[in-house]
């Protein structure tokens, strides 16, 4: 059966969206006016991301690229989560083609590790990112590097490298999606390259070797101080109920600041320690004085140079078969 190449489309792009580890844990199935997003539990991280928050926050962020893909191609999209499990969105063709402007920075969006220039963002682009649409039940917080609560959330980030950086498990989970050189990212085509954190490419068993030195506390926070100290500011994502469609709701509103910030020519990365650290989160919330939230994405916000892109796998290769 020949498949709808509008719907190919908006697939493909849907798949450019950011996801923990680059897992890339979502499935499409494609129907006459819909598409369903399921997650992929095989891609699950079930040490760092054991209740699937992150992995459904993935899933919010590969539907606005969708929806935005959609309306490049004249369609009007409406979202549903069905029974905390699955997303859907309805198509239906717009006689008004309008095209979204942000389009264009679906392919361009990357996460950048690097440190940064230093430069601070000026506050008419930080107003613009303020007043982007959000969903029902989020919030989002903009700390400015030198400000009190800069300086809480970066102590937080370092506390929360402490505790993973002494968790065999979670360190073990991370070494399994590390992509050591080009040979190994380009056989897999997710995961963490070593092009994206400004690695050579080198044999893998020295890669392997070079990488487990810089696997533990005093190496972590030594590169996130740098990092911190480079960025202008801090964004911080919240739901008020911590429920699934909160996380996909967040994970719309989250693709949009970096669609934005990308159009913008600022770059973007998570430091989202703090947020998978129960005791660390519960503190987040009495420092920063946002009760009754639940802190969920936590990224930085600077200038800096591009970096080379994560590899996405075919796109094609994630759509299931309709009944």
């Amino acid at each position: 059966m020949t498949q709808n190449s509008d719907y190919l489309f908006m697939i493909e792009n849907a798949c450019k969206a950011p996801s923990g580890h680059n897992t890339q844990p979502w499935l499409f199935k494609i129907r006459e006016a819909e598409i369903d997003i399921y997650p992929d539990f095989s891609k699950e991280l079930p040490v760092v991301d054991h209740n699937h928050r992150e992995l459904f926050v993935s899933l919010g962020c590969a539907v606005e690229n969708l929806c935005v893909a959609a309306r490049e191609k004249g369609y009007h999209t409406e979202v549903k989560v069905i029974k905390d499990s699955f997303i859907r969105v309805l198509l239906t063709k717009d006689k008004k083609k309008q095209s979204d402007s942000l389009f264009p920075q679906i392919a361009l969006r990357q996460t950048n590790r690097s440190v940064y220039e230093g430069r601070e963002i000026p506050e008419d682009s930080i107003k613009i990112l303020k007043n982007i649409p959000i969903e029902p039940s989020i919030s989002i917080y903009f700390y400015k590097r030198g400000s009190v609560d800069y300086e809480r959330l970066a102590d937080m980030v370092y506390r929360g490298n402490s505790l993973q950086m002494n968790n065999e498990a979670f360190k073990t989970e991370l070494t399994t999606w590390m992509r050591y050189n080009k040979k190994h990212q380009n056989k897999t085509r997710d995961g963490l390259s070593y092009a994206t954190f400004g690695a050579p490419n080198v044999p893998r068993f020295i890669a392997k070797f070079v990488m487990s030195k810089a696997i533990n506390e005093k190496a972590q926070n030594k590169e996130d101080r740098k990092k911190i100290a480079s960025s202008s500011h801090f964004v911080l994502f919240t739901t008020k109920d911590d429920t699934v469609e909160q996380w996909i709701g967040l994970g719309r509103v989250l693709e949009r600041i970096l669609l934005c910030s990308t159009a913008m020519g600022i770059a973007n990365a998570y430091l989202n320690q703090p947020n998978e650290e129960s005791d660390v989160a519960k503190d987040m919330v009495a420092r920063l004085q946002i009760p009754n939230e639940h802190p969920t994405i936590l990224i930085r916000l600077g200038y800096g140079m591009k970096m080379p892109y994560s590899l996405r796998r075919d796109y094609k290769s994630c759509i299931l078969l309709a009944e």
